[in-house]
């Protein structure tokens, strides 16, 4: 999809120079992947303590 977007250039400049991303479009489709996946993460985080799995941790892991 094509769009016009007016995005601050250090900003943009910083994110492709910290995520090692060579184009522009690489590093705003990145961002919005990583943004995504952290409202998941923090969606998930609700339901912590409050579902009961059945699942020994130590048994999975071979730990005795």
């Amino acid at each position: 999809m094509r769009t016009t977007l007016d995005l601050p250039e250090r900003l943009l400049s910083e994110a492709m120079r910290v995520t090692h991303t060579e184009t522009k479009t690489a590093v705003i489709v990145l961002a919005l992947e990583e943004l995504i996946w952290k409202s998941k993460i923090s969606d998930l985080k609700k339901f912590k303590g409050k579902i009961e799995l059945g699942i020994d941790l130590d048994e999975i892991r071979a730990r005795r």
